[in-house]
Formats: structure tokens, sequence, C-alpha cells
């Protein structure tokens, strides 16, 4: 706590306390007004003269306010004896943490503004229209604001609303506005595939799935690490339809787990070249002892998606499997 210098004595003028505390007089006037710090003599000539203890108080009222205490809570602390700073200070806390989420939210709308490189203030005008139609509550409104036919928005603002959006239409439309966007769409949206929020890594996957090129795939394969399998899922999907060898495994496990297993089994069909390595990591499923029955008839299936050329030994051998589901689905894939 800061204390009054000791060069303060008895009789200090107001504007000698103003000038070496740096507490304006104005404000030494108010404070006095309030009965927060008053002076505690006067000259003959009626000016406030300031006491070492007074001078004191000012020190102490300086520091509570730089916690930003109000000045009726500062002088709540330091006249009232029972005062207690706990729930205050917890409340002081919180005060601030809502600041600062104003003034993020701020600083955000300021860069998406100039972003968009408005040449002039309609064109600002309408930029700040789009922002708060994104904001809206009203989902019918963000869809309209992301559908809108002016180039406007940058790719950082639709991606940060496409990540906080739950409204499945309104995702759709964020995500066509991304793919039509021409901003580096692929550097708003890959960040987000290291939150820790599983909601937001699933938003971005399925939009950075729609993003054309090599810096995309790289980005997707990445993905395939991911610890959900959703996430995974949707990573391998797209990378299977670009014909990477490195979604094999997750389609697999997905035909496995029959989740999207027959879109994941259509996708194993079209990497070119694969076929070797897709139905030796089948067989090897087929044949692993835990693998459930219902899997095992998953697994059959997707080998009907391969050419049968390739598959024709294998499902031989399951026609007489002795999981009767089993063997019903290769011989029906045969005939």
């Amino acid at each position: 706590m800061l204390s009054a210098p000791n060069r303060y004595g008895t009789g200090v003028l107001i504007g000698e306390v103003a000038r070496r505390s740096g507490v304006s007089a104005r404000m030494l006037r108010h404070y006095d007004r309030l009965g927060l710090v008053s002076p505690t003599g006067r000259t003959v000539g009626g000016y406030r003269e300031y006491a070492a203890d007074d001078i004191r108080r000012i020190f102490h009222v300086e520091a509570l306010r730089s916690l930003g205490l109000t000045l009726r809570e500062i002088g709540r602390a330091l006249d009232d004896p029972e005062f207690t700073p706990g729930g205050l200070l917890g409340e002081l806390v919180q005060r601030t943490e809502e600041r600062l989420r104003q003034e993020q939210e701020l600083l955000d709308r300021l860069q998406a503004i100039d972003s968009a490189g408005p040449d002039d203030w309609p064109d600002v005008l309408r930029v700040v229209e789009l922002l708060r139609g994104l904001d809206s509550v009203d989902a019918a409104r963000r869809q309209q604001a992301a559908l809108t036919p002016d180039d406007e928005l940058p790719s950082e603002v639709l991606a940060a609303a496409l990540l906080t959006e739950s409204d499945p239409n309104v995702a759709g439309a964020l995500r066509w506005a991304l793919a039509r966007s021409t901003d580096d769409v692929l550097a708003a949206l890959a960040p987000a595939l290291r939150s820790a929020d599983l909601v937001i890594r699933r938003r971005a996957i399925v939009a950075i799935a729609e993003v054309p090129g090599a810096d995309a795939t790289a980005v997707l394969t990445g993905a395939l690490e991911d610890l959900d399998l959703t996430v995974r899922k949707h990573a391998a999907i797209a990378l299977g339809r670009r014909g990477e060898t490195a979604a094999v495994p997750t389609l697999i496990t997905l035909v496995v787990e029959g989740l999207n297993d027959v879109e994941a089994a259509e996708t194993l069909a079209m990497i070119p070249d694969a076929g070797p390595e897709i139905l030796a990591v089948l067989r090897a499923e087929l044949a692993a002892p835990g693998t459930a029955p219902d899997a095992r008839i998953r697994l059959a299936q997707a080998l009907g998606e391969l050419p049968q050329g390739l598959t024709r030994e294998t499902l031989q051998s399951l026609v007489r499997d002795p999981e009767h589901a089993v063997a019903l689905t290769a011989k029906a894939l045969l005939a």
C-alpha cells in the first residue's frame, strides 16, 4: 500500500497535495464533498489544509481506485470495520472479465471491418450491418448475412462465425460463403483443429474437408491423428475421395465401428491402386478373433465395393464362414 511521503507535514495546501500526489485539485474537492477525504483544517483565508493522515488516506483511496472499486465502495472499505474484501474482490474479478470480453468483441469487430477493406463510410456501415446479422439471435437473419451476394466479409470473420454456429442451415450457408471466398480460408480454419473444444474441432474439419488443394490435404492428413473418431471420420472420407491411401485405416475402422460405414466402404473404392492394401486390411479384420459378428458383416459388405477380380477368392472363402449372415453376404456378392 502506498503511504504519504515523510516530507508532508500538517497544514499542506490543496495545490501542493495535488502536485505531489498526482490527484487533481478538482478531484480532491470532489473527495471532500463526498466525505471520502476531508482536510483536517482550514487556513485563515478558508483554504483547505491536509494533515499527514489526510494525505495517507488519499493514497489509500487511489490504491483502491486502481483495483476498480467505486468511490462508494472505497468509502465502505476504509470506514466500515466489519467490511471484508473477499466478496468484493470476487465481484471485481467478474467485472474485469466482462469488461475484457466486451473489449475483445470490439477489437474483433474493428479488425473484421479493417480486414474487409472498406473504401468509405457507407462501406463501413454495410460491413457493420453484415456483422450484426451474423451475431443475430435469429437464425434466418444469420443465414441471410452469410448468403449475402457481396463479397465483403473476410474469411476469418466467416470462419469465426462458423465455429460458433449451432444451426445446421446457417452452418451450411457459412461453409458455402467460405468456399467462394478468395481469402486464405485454410489459414482461418486450421488453427481450430488444435482447440480443446471438441465441437469446434468437428465444425472446423467439416469445413476444411471442402477446401481444395494440397495444403488442405496435408491438414486433413494431420487430422487423422485426432483423438475423436468423428473428426477422423470427416478427414478420412475427404482424403479417400482425394485418393489418399493414408485414409485407409480410418475408413476401415469406420466400417468396423458402424459409423458411416456405407459411405466409408464406398470411399475405399475411390482410392486408386490401393485395392491390395485395402483387401489385406479387410481380411485381417475379418479374421481377427475379437471382431464382432455385425462388424464382420459390414466388412464383408465392404468387399463388395472393390473389384470382384480382387475379392473373389476372399468372398469364396467367406461362403463357408460359420457366421451365417457373413456367408449369405458373400454368396450375394459373388452372385
